[in-house]
């Protein structure tokens, strides 16, 4: 084994025992690497080399722990339908006990805005519910590109839904989910009276 693939080894090790200390939530933004290493117990010199910051840290635990959200959610892709997954994704990410991960992505966010290079992995994670969507709406019966740029729209509505759910939580968006929806529906309607 070499020790790039030993490091590797080491990094996934240490980033199961984060998830594990910290379970469904994330570390918030204001603590530092060695609260982080005390609560996993492990050292904040390990975490400084494998992750290299504290904002390292916190994008690898979200990749993490939407990769693990990921593979439920594809279970509804595999048998439901567009809408279902709009729904699915809504209800894993406003969930109470998600808010510290929503926080948490929208704090990395804007970190990989100032400095995509130091997020490149982070970023690239970032497209794998719009593919999922985009997969149901060619199933559906858009042809890829009007099934991308709806998995796009929507993906970015709900992310902007999920933001004015944490900035102002007393408003309830579920209308606003609803109107997605509806839109989904409207276009793919669209569409099939175009055809000849």
């Amino acid at each position: 084994m070499s020790s790039a693939e030993r490091r590797g080894d080491a990094r996934e090790r240490l980033l199961a025992r984060l998830l594990d200390a910290f379970d469904q939530a994330l570390p918030a933004p204001e603590v530092s690497l060695r609260e982080i290493a005390a609560r996993a117990e492990t050292s904040h010199a390990l975490l400084r080399y494998h992750f290299g910051s504290l904002p390292g840290v916190l994008a690898a635990m979200l990749e993490a722990q939407r990769a693990r959200d990921n593979e439920a959610l594809l279970e509804t892709a595999q048998q439901g339908t567009f809408d279902d997954l709009v729904m699915a994704i809504w209800r894993t990410y406003t969930r109470p006990e998600q808010l510290s991960r929503v926080r948490g992505y929208f704090h990395v966010v804007g970190l990989a805005a100032y400095r995509p290079a130091d997020f490149r992995e982070f970023i690239d994670s970032n497209d794998d519910l719009t593919r999922m969507l985009a997969s149901l709406a060619e199933r559906e019966g858009l042809d890829t590109e009007e099934a991308l740029t709806l998995a796009t729209v929507t993906i970015a509505a709900i992310r902007g839904l999920l933001l004015q759910e944490i900035l102002t939580p007393a408003v309830q968006p579920e209308d606003a989910v609803a109107l997605i929806l509806r839109m989904s529906q409207g276009r793919s309607v669209a569409r099939t009276r175009s055809e000849p």
